[in-house]
C-alpha cells in the first residue's frame, strides 16, 4: 500500500486526491489543509460564483491564454481539457452554464457546489482529510517523505503531491510556504510577481468616471518593456480595472513602477478604426449637422460622462456649433480617443488573483508532474511557474495539473 500526502486543499489538491481515490488501488491518501474548509480560494473565485473553467474547446486557443507556462501545460490540458472538466462536474451533480464571454459557472452561481462535489467523493472513498493542519517541514529519508506538523504527530509517506498554491489572497491560506517546501527538496523558485490586478493611476479626474466601462479597447503598457492587449476595462475610484487590465497586468507582472518611477498606460477606445478613419467619421457627422452643438455629436461616439470629462481635461469648449468647431480641437479629441495617456503608479494592494512565477518548470516532468530532482515528489496548481488570464484558465490549469499529478503518483 502506498501512502500519499497531498499538501493543500485548493483546486489542484482536491482534484489530485479525488483522482487517486477514483482510481482506487492500494493507496492511502492524506489531504493536508490549513483552513477549516476545502477549496477556500475556489469558493471566492468569480465573486463567489466560481468561474471554474472556460467554454473554449480549441486547445490551441486555450493555451494562448497563458502568458507563462503554456508549453508546459500542453500535456495535462490535452489529457484533461475544459470539456472533460465540464463533463466530470455534470456527472457529479453540478450542472454548469457557459456565459456569452465563454466563462463557465455552476448554474447555481455558488462555488460551494463545486467544492462539495469533490468533498463528497473524498468522503465516500475514505480519504483522510486533516483540516486546520499546518505543515512545518518536509524531509526525504531514504525513499520516504517525513512530514512534520505543528498540530499533530509526524507523518511518514511514500509520495508527496505539493499543491500549496502561490502567495496571492493570503487570507485563503496561500501564504507562499509551498515554495520553501519545494526549495528544501532541491527545487529552485523563479522570480515571483503579482498578476491579474487593477492599476492605480496618478490622475485624479478618472475617479469622476468610476463605474464607466468599455467592452473592447486596446490597452498599451509602457514601462521597462511594452505590452498591449485588447479587452474590456472600467474606471474605478482608484484607477482602472477589468479583464483587459488584468491581462495587461499579467503580461507586465515583473515590471516595477511607483509614484517616483511610473509606467504609462495608453487606451485606444476605437481599435477597429485608425486615426484617419475616426477623423473621417467625425467630419461626416459635423457636415451633416452644422447647426447642432458639438457636445451632442461627441456623445454619439462616447458616453456623456466621458465626453464631458475629456473635454474638460483638454480645455475644449463643447457649446459651439459643429460649423464653428475648430479643426485643432477635433484633432485633440481624436488623439485622446486613439491614445488616452494615463500614468500608472501602482497595483491595487492585495488585488492580485494569482502569482506569476513559482517552481522552475525545467525541474518538473510535464508528462507526469513529477519532480526531476526528487523522485516521488509531484506538483500541481499555482505553485508551478505558470499563470493564465482571467476567464477560468487558472482554475482549469489547477484541475489539469492536479489530476495528472494524482494519476502519476499511483501509476508510476
Amino acid at each position: 500500500m502506498n501512502k500519499i500526502a497531498v499538501i493543500g486543499g485548493g483546486a489542484a489538491g482536491i482534484m489530485a486526491a479525488t483522482r487517486i481515490m477514483e482510481l482506487q488501488g492500494e493507496n492511502e491518501v492524506f489531504l493536508i489543509e490549513r483552513n477549516n474548509v476545502l477549496g477556500k480560494k475556489v469558493l471566492i473565485s468569480g465573486g463567489g460564483r466560481c468561474n471554474l473553467t472556460t467554454g473554449l474547446s480549441d486547445l490551441k486557443e486555450v493555451l494562448q491564454k497563458y502568458p507563462r507556462g503554456a508549453r508546459f501545460l500542453r500535456t495535462c490540458l490535452h489529457s484533461f481539457p475544459p470539456t472533460a472538466l465540464i463533463e466530470w462536474m455534470e456527472e457529479h451533480g453540478v450542472p454548469l452554464k457557459t456565459e456569452a464571454d465563454q466563462r463557465v459557472f455552476p448554474e447555481s452561481d455558488n462555488g460551494k457546489d463545486v467544492v462539495d462535489a469533490f468533498q463528497k467523493v473524498l468522503k465516500q472513498s475514505g480519504a483522510n482529510i486533516f483540516f486546520e493542519t499546518t505543515l512545518k517541514s518536509i524531509t526525504k529519508q531514504d525513499k520516504k517523505f517525513v512530514l512534520n506538523f505543528e498540530e499533530r504527530e509526524t507523518l511518514e509517506v511514500d509520495k508527496v503531491i505539493l499543491c500549496a498554491g502561490g502567495q496571492a489572497y493570503r487570507h485563503t491560506g496561500s501564504s507562499g510556504d509551498g515554495y520553501s517546501f519545494a526549495e528544501s527538496l532541491g527545487h529552485s523558485i523563479t522570480d515571483l510577481g503579482p498578476s491579474l490586478n487593477a492599476f492605480l493611476l496618478a490622475e485624479k479626474w478618472p475617479q469622476n468616471l468610476s463605474g464607466l466601462s468599455f467592452k473592447q479597447v486596446t490597452l498599451t503598457f509602457r514601462g521597462q518593456e511594452k505590452f498591449s492587449f485588447k479587452g474590456g476595462t472600467m474606471f474605478t475610484h482608484k484607477g482602472v480595472t477589468g479583464p483587459g487590465i488584468f491581462a495587461l497586468s499579467a503580461l507586465a507582472a515583473y515590471e516595477n513602477f511607483d509614484q517616483n518611477s511610473p509606467a504609462k498606460l495608453g487606451i485606444d477606445f476605437f481599435p477597429e478604426q485608425n486615426h484617419e478613419q475616426l477623423q473621417q467619421s467625425f467630419y461626416e457627422k459635423l457636415e451633416k449637422n452644422p447647426k447642432k452643438v458639438f457636445s451632442k455629436i461627441l456623445k454619439s461616439f462616447i458616453p456623456k460622462s466621458f465626453a464631458e470629462e475629456l473635454c474638460a481635461q483638454l480645455e475644449i469648449p463643447t457649446s459651439k456649433l459643429c460649423s464653428e468647431f475648430k479643426k485643432k480641437d477635433l484633432n485633440k479629441i481624436i488623439d485622446a480617443l486613439k491614445n488616452l495617456p494615463l500614468t500608472i503608479i501602482g497595483r491595487v494592494a492585495g488585488g492580485e488573483f494569482v502569482t506569476a512565477g513559482g517552481v522552475n518548470l525545467t525541474e518538473v516532468n510535464p508528462k507526469t508532474m513529477e519532480s526531476k530532482l526528487c523522485p516521488g515528489l509531484y506538483f500541481g496548481g499555482e505553485i508551478l511557474n505558470y499563470d493564465g488570464f482571467t476567464g477560468g484558465f487558472n482554475l482549469q490549469a489547477a484541475w489539469s495539473t492536479g489530476r495528472l499529478a494524482g494519476e502519476s503518483a499511483i501509476l508510476s
